[in-house]
């Protein structure tokens, strides 16, 4: 079952202006319940715009979007509802901290939620455990931590509303390797814990090939290919036509590809690309022991 559906979505910006601008046109899409997708585009693709439609911040020009089979806009007072169903985690979240303790800071969403003081605790807690931020942390200035732990705060915040669908915008955008690595293998378990729908928009094809389960590509204000990992890369030549960078391992083997070496055209992870060259290699050497 789809968690996420639009029906011929469309957003202007400025209309009636010069500076009238169609960011998203005529888009139609299924996400499918407990997925892990992928968003990626180049710049001005309408993928930041699309995602702030799916929790109601932005309205649609025209056409239609539901949430878990409802028209979110239906009933416009119901659109707060909307936000507690499906969280979404802005770039650079950490600017969004103003509470005085790292409790406070998670727990904000849950007590707009009007849940009970033991409820609140116990999800503050779960959630402050799967990002890695220690009970010793809870009653810390978010102010005092580092910009890896900041944004640990701010992520947890928006998952300790058990939203059904996790958006997040560029969750590693400005991290070292080591905190990307570490925000990102956060973001899986959670998935695995929880079996939430997550969309991830990153401009990481590295990332983005390690852990999606699909990937959306956007495109001039549409959809250019909704698909498997594997399927989607399997176009590298025509995502590199459109602007958009492959995994660097997909590239070399494009180019071992155009030099007679017989690789597959749907390798986009290290492991794949080492296990078909050993594979040729022993071939090559039982050929040659004959």
């Amino acid at each position: 079952m789809a968690i996420i559906k639009t029906e011929s979505l469309t957003y202007q910006y400025s209309i009636g202006t010069p500076f009238e601008k169609t960011a998203i046109d005529n888009l139609n899409l299924e996400i499918e319940e407990g997925a892990f997708v992928g968003i990626i585009g180049h710049t001005g693709s309408g993928k930041s715009t699309l995602i702030q439609h799916f929790n109601g911040l932005l309205r649609p020009t025209s056409g239609k979007i539901y949430v878990d089979g409802k028209d979110i806009w239906e009933d416009k007072n119901q659109i707060r509802q909307v936000r507690f169903k499906v969280g979404l985690v802005f770039q650079y979240p950490e600017y969004q901290i103003f509470e005085d303790t790292v409790y406070n800071d998670i727990a904000f969403g849950p007590k707009n939620m009007g849940l009970s003081d033991s409820e609140i605790r116990e999800r503050v807690y779960e959630v402050a455990s799967m990002v890695g931020l220690s009970e010793e942390q809870m009653n810390k200035s978010p102010f005092a931590l580092s910009g890896g732990q900041k944004r640990r705060v701010a992520i947890a915040g928006v998952m300790a509303l058990r939203p059904k669908v996790l958006i997040l915008d560029e969750p590693t955008a400005g991290l070292d390797p080591k905190g990307r690595k570490e925000i990102l293998s956060e973001i899986c378990k959670y998935h695995k814990y929880t079996g939430c729908t997550i969309l991830l928009v990153s401009h990481s094809m590295e990332d983005v090939a390690k852990i999606a389960q699909k990937i959306l590509v956007m495109n001039d204000s549409r959809v250019f290919c909704y698909d498997t990992v594997k399927n989607v890369f399997k176009r590298a030549d025509e995502l590199q036509r459109i602007g958009l960078s492959v995994p660097q391992i997909t590239r070399v083997c494009m180019q071992l590809r155009e030099k007679g070496i017989p690789l597959s055209d749907d390798i986009y992870t290290v492991e794949e690309a080492k296990r078909q060259i050993l594979e040729l290699y022993n071939k090559k050497r039982g050929r040659e022991s004959c």
